[in-house]
């Protein structure tokens, strides 16, 4: 009787250590978020590091040597065009001026008394009081003083000029830029003056690859100029946007870049000339594959994604990224979109893993994201 009590508690021992068993191993599997690949049409935009120069940015320089008797502007202003900005000693010109009308006034002097003569000695011929050589003698002094005459009124125009060149004056509105020298300089044929920006409106040179290029020439929408943006060196978006204008003739050959030069609207003047920033370019995808970023992981420098099959077993498979959005990656190869993939907690699984799938659309995922 004894023995029989004993096998029957060992019995019910036994059945509540497996059914113990079987609730713990249930329990043990987890439940996880999966979701489906989704293949829609997109854009996204992408940053190219950007050159700005004003659109006029010129240096100003000394056409004749001498000293600089006044700057009439000063760093920072604004001028107009033909505003007087420099004025360099002028005395020496003044007087090569002077010279030079004093010896045109000889020369018409000289070429007068030419035609007196002429008139006189084509009288006398006639009369047939002198020979006809006298004559060809009185046309050729007449004709060298025509000849003084003409260089007499071109050493004026000349020390007209140089005494032009003492007035610098702006070649168009802008700004001006620092003033290396200070007044008493002397200066030489060419030295640097200063500086003029015209910025209202500026130029962003950028490059694009080959491969990137081709594809804003396949957009149907290429006729139009592209627009793009440009954030500025504190991470603000400047409030204008700009078009593409114009793209170099040719490749770079060592970094595979063609340059683009794009026009932005600046009539605050925040952007100066020698200024960077990030250009924004636009970008249209089609039939793009998109998953969540944090369904991926990183071994070795590869991306992998944890996949759910039909057993709700896990398994990790090597993918392709192609273009990484904001929250979201292209997938380029690896993945189809039947394929159902775990979305978060991939830091608790491991491949070879039952789970419990708990299904959630792409679409609700990306609405999710694009408010964080």
């Amino acid at each position: 009787m004894r023995t029989t009590f004993h096998l029957a508690c060992l019995y019910v021992i036994l059945l509540f250590s497996a059914c113990t068993t079987d609730k713990n191993k249930k329990n043990s599997i987890e439940t996880f978020p999966v979701t489906n690949p989704i293949v829609i049409d997109t854009t996204f935009t992408q940053d190219y590091v950007a050159d700005i120069h004003a659109v006029q940015n010129v240096e100003i320089r000394a056409r004749l040597k001498g000293f600089i008797d006044k700057i009439h502007v000063d760093e920072g202003k604004s001028v107009q065009e033909g505003q007087l900005l420099f004025t360099i000693s002028s005395q020496e010109f003044k007087q090569a001026l002077l010279r030079a009308e004093s010896q045109l006034k000889n020369a018409v002097a000289e070429l007068k008394i030419a035609e007196v003569a002429v008139n006189n000695t084509k009288m006398l011929v006639e009369q047939k009081i002198v020979s006809k050589p006298e004559l060809d003698m009185a046309l050729a002094k007449q004709e060298a003083a025509e000849a003084n005459v003409e260089e007499a009124q071109s050493a004026i125009s000349s020390a007209q000029l140089n005494l032009s060149f003492a007035s610098i004056r702006a070649p168009f509105a802008g700004i001006i830029n620092r003033l290396p020298l200070k007044a008493g300089s002397l200066v030489d044929e060419g030295s640097l003056l200063t500086t003029i920006s015209n910025d209202k409106e500026v130029f962003a040179y950028f490059n694009l690859s080959e491969k990137q290029y081709l594809s804003i020439l396949r957009e149907k929408e290429n006729s139009q100029r592209k627009i793009v943006r440009l954030v500025m060196a504190d991470g603000l978006v400047f409030p204008y946007e700009g078009r593409i204008e114009t793209a170099e003739s040719e490749i770079d050959k060592n970094t595979g870049n063609l340059a683009f030069r794009a026009r932005f609207k600046n009539p605050e003047r925040h952007l100066k000339h020698g200024a960077s920033g990030k250009l924004q370019l636009l970008n249209k995808l089609s039939n793009a594959m998109l998953i969540p970023q944090k369904a991926t992981f990183e071994v070795q420098e590869n991306e992998y994604v944890y996949v759910v099959d039909k057993d709700n077993i896990v398994q990790s498979r090597a993918i392709v990224i192609g273009n990484r959005l904001s929250n979201l990656y292209v997938v380029e190869s690896g993945l189809s979109p039947d394929d159902r993939i775990i979305y978060e907690g991939i830091q608790r699984v491991k491949e070879g893993d039952k789970i419990i799938p708990e299904p959630r659309p792409m679409r609700s995922i990306m609405s999710q994201l694009s408010f964080k």
